[in-house]
């Protein structure tokens, strides 16, 4: 969820709708940030389980190790 202060960074993924899961590309583009890789599988799923093929998302992410999902249209 967005909490109104400007992230510390950002970096975009082109993911199979449904379908996030540990293996590269997100494991590694998450973990390299100590970010939560298994809450970022569990709402990008949620969020896109509606949709079929390849969905953009930008994933901005703040020193707390938050993080905020905006799922592009495909």
């Amino acid at each position: 969820m967005n909490n109104g202060k400007k992230p510390d960074g950002s970096f975009k993924l082109i993911l199979q709708a449904g379908k996030a899961n540990p293996a590269p590309p997100i494991g590694p583009a998450m973990g390299q940030r100590g970010l939560n890789i298994m809450e970022f599988c569990k709402q990008f799923n949620e969020a896109t389980s509606k949709m079929s093929g390849p969905v953009p998302v930008i994933i901005n992410f703040y020193k707390d190790k938050k993080f905020y999902i905006e799922i592009k249209t495909p």
